[in-house]
């Protein structure tokens, strides 16, 4: 079994959401909408970097 896909789905999902987070945390408050962007943003970076098929070396 390759982990090498699932760890790049990680990593994209992981900057996606800290991302998310890191601008809903601009004014040191975090509300239920921003929570759902940030999960949003986590489940997109997760299947989105995981659909892209990597390109040969």
């Amino acid at each position: 079994m390759k982990l090498k896909p699932y760890a790049k789905a990680v990593v994209g999902g992981l900057t996606a959401g800290l991302t998310a987070l890191g601008t809903a945390l601009a004014d040191d408050h975090v509300t239920r909408l921003e929570w759902t962007i940030v999960a949003g943003a986590v489940l997109a970076g997760l299947g989105l970097v995981y659909a892209v098929p990597n390109k040969p070396a």
